[in-house]
């Protein structure tokens, strides 16, 4: 495909032209957005939910974000910059057409759940004026009211539109509105702590606050424990398959120069550590002032982050986590719709970015899907996640071990069966663990990975017939 016939300069099936190369502030100000943005208001007041304390949040936090920064810039950057391709084109041409249409509807479908929890977010700030609250339905596939899924398919509409506009737009998005959601996510911190009377070093430190809201939650809802090593590993692959399972090449194959790849760290410390932060002690202050507002119409305590906002500050609060919903929602609809394009690779990368926004409202019409969102990463990044150490031994290893790179491309067939192979058999035996033995899902993505990476090796040796180098 040639550049004038690419949509938009997209470059979904090419490698990208230096002339379209980005600088760094694209990637600084699209991370911000996306990671200081809607799954923040979720995933925060959730660790308390959960039963951590407060010391072990703050330094597992700062542990699992450093990490993941790390992981970007190492793992997923010098192999973006040296393809500049998407992942799924990258996929095709190892895995095989026919195998690689699996994995990105696989994909895009979970990419497309997790924009759906951004699409419910925003639109519990957006019932908010109405009178329409965010409710938690028992079963985790039960829609919400009727007028919440109304505002679940307005919201949803103007997301996907956004993002069909492709990624100079979503990152333009960003850029605008992740400064003033940096702030506003540390004034509803402070707001927080001065709510609860917690406005000196020796009452952070003491942390009474932190644990009678703890007791509270836990009284309502069960106990339950969440640990030091927990939040480091959450921290670290909440985002497994945008960095371990390489769905990022798809954005740093634009970026022009490798300090791009430490753009994940304005979202992992202002984000994943402070605005995670910020939005527990919302609940948490909320418990102490308004313990009645916390409990749902079921006697449990849910996070409710438009009205956790609201309360805080008011109807900027509540503007920030409608902006912050969309603002996530954007580019992961963006990835989801360039999977599936690679379902159908002649089709505009336009219409495939609004069916994933359909599919993303839909999924944002179950409330109780962005109430599990601690599962819910975890279990995502073991799915996806492997995939990306098929592409790491492929750029890396391959040729040293005398194998061929980019096997399907060069002998054109259309499965490659040491990669089908190396992806499911890990990921069959993660998603046993997790959902049969109980095992935490984010502790599945690194043991499935390293699984996938040296059996693609092993399984190479005996299936590749020719020399293709």
């Amino acid at each position: 495909m040639s550049d004038s016939e690419t949509p938009k300069g997209e470059y979904e099936r090419e490698r990208v032209p230096d002339h379209a190369l980005m600088g760094a502030g694209k990637f600084w100000g699209m991370y911000a957005g996306e990671h200081a943005a809607g799954t923040e208001f979720m995933i925060g007041p959730l660790f308390l939910a959960a039963g951590a304390s407060l010391q072990d949040l703050l330094l597992g936090l700062l542990l699992g974000n450093l990490l993941a920064v790390l992981t970007w810039r190492f793992l997923v950057t010098p192999i973006a910059m040296g393809k500049r391709m998407t992942l799924y084109y990258q996929l095709e041409r190892i895995a095989g057409g026919s195998l690689v249409k699996l994995y990105n509807v696989t994909n895009g479908i979970l990419f497309c759940f997790l924009a759906g929890a951004m699409v419910t977010v925003s639109a519990s700030a957006v019932g908010i004026p109405f009178g329409v609250l965010y409710e938690v339905p028992e079963s985790t596939f039960a829609f919400g009211t009727t007028s919440f899924t109304i505002i679940v398919v307005i919201v949803g509409v103007v997301m996907a539109v956004i993002a069909a506009a492709g990624y100079e737009t979503v990152a333009r998005v960003a850029n605008i509105a992740a400064p003033w959601m940096i702030g506003i996510f540390a004034a509803c911190g402070i707001v927080s702590l001065v709510q609860m009377d917690a406005n000196n070093i020796s009452a952070l430190q003491e942390g009474s606050f932190w644990t009678n809201a703890v007791a509270f939650v836990q009284d309502k809802n069960g106990e339950s424990t969440f640990g030091f090593w927990q939040i480091v590993v959450f921290a670290w692959l909440c985002n497994g398959a945008m960095h371990f399972g390489m769905a990022d090449l798809s954005i740093f194959r634009f970026a022009r120069r490798k300090a791009s790849g430490w753009a994940p760290a304005i979202g992992m410390f202002l984000g994943h550590y402070m605005a995670w932060i910020a939005a527990a002690l919302m609940l948490a202050a909320l418990i102490k002032i308004q313990p009645d507002m916390a409990v749902g119409s079921d006697g449990k305590v849910s996070a409710n982050p438009g009205l956790l906002a609201f309360q805080s500050l008011g109807w900027a609060g509540m503007i920030c986590v409608v902006i912050a919903g969309w603002t996530t929602a954007n580019p992961t609809i963006y990835r989801a719709g360039l999977a599936f394009q690679g379902v159908v690779p002649n089709s505009s990368r336009t219409v495939m970015t609004l069916v994933a926004g359909a599919v993303a409202t839909l999924a944002g019409a179950f409330p109780n899907l962005a109430y599990k969102l601690l599962d819910f990463v975890g279990t995502y990044g073991t799915v996806l996640g492997p995939m990306g150490a098929i592409i790491f031994v492929d750029y890396y290893l391959m040729k040293k071990l005398g194998l061929g790179e980019e096997y399907a491309a060069k002998t054109g067939i259309k499965i490659n069966m040491a990669v089908l192979v190396a992806w499911l058999l890990p990921v069959a035996v993660g998603l046993y663990l997790i959902f049969w033995q109980g095992l935490f899902a984010a502790y599945a993505v690194i043991p499935c990975w390293i699984a996938c990476g040296v059996l693609y090796i092993v399984l190479s040796k005996l299936t590749q017939r020719q020399p293709t180098m």
